[in-house]
C-alpha cells in the first residue's frame, strides 16, 4: 500500500506560478513511477506529467509542455509539480498517482494508487 497526500493548491492569477507537492508513505518510494493528473469540472481526469523511478525520464501532456516541470526526491519521498505561466484552463483538481508498471502508458487504469487531490484555480 502507498499513501499519497497532495498539497500546494490554491488560487493564482493567469500568468502566475504554483508548486504542488505530493508526499508518499508506505512501500519503497523508488519502486514506483509517479504521475500528476488533473480533472476539471465536468471533464474526465487527464494525465499531466510523469516521472520515472529515479527521475531520469519525464513525460508531459502536450498542453503543459514548456510550462510545467515534474521532479522527485526519493530521499524525502516527494514528487513535485512546478507550474508556470498558468492559464485559466489549468483550473482543476490535481491528483498525484503511483504505478509499479515498468512502462506505463499513463492511463488512469495504469495507476495503482491515488491521492485525494488538491484544487488549483487560475483566475483570468
Amino acid at each position: 500500500q502507498v499513501w499519497l497526500v497532495e498539497s500546494g493548491g490554491g488560487l493564482v492569477q493567469a500568468g502566475g506560478s504554483l508548486r504542488l507537492s505530493c508526499a508518499a508513505s508506505g512501500r519503497t518510494f523508488s519502486n514506483y513511477l509517479l504521475g500528476w493528473f488533473r480533472q476539471a469540472p465536468g471533464k474526465e481526469r487527464d494525465f499531466v506529467a510523469g516521472i520515472s523511478r529515479y527521475g531520469s525520464s519525464t513525460y508531459y501532456a502536450d498542453s503543459v509542455k514548456g510550462r510545467f516541470s515534474i521532479s522527485r526526491d526519493n530521499a524525502k519521498n516527494t514528487v513535485d509539480l512546478q507550474m508556470n505561466s498558468l492559464k485559466p484552463e489549468d483550473t482543476a483538481v490535481y491528483y498525484c498517482a503511483a504505478t509499479s508498471q515498468f512502462r506505463p502508458s499513463w492511463g488512469l487504469d495504469d495507476m495503482d494508487y491515488w491521492g485525494k487531490g488538491t484544487l488549483v484555480t487560475v483566475s483570468s
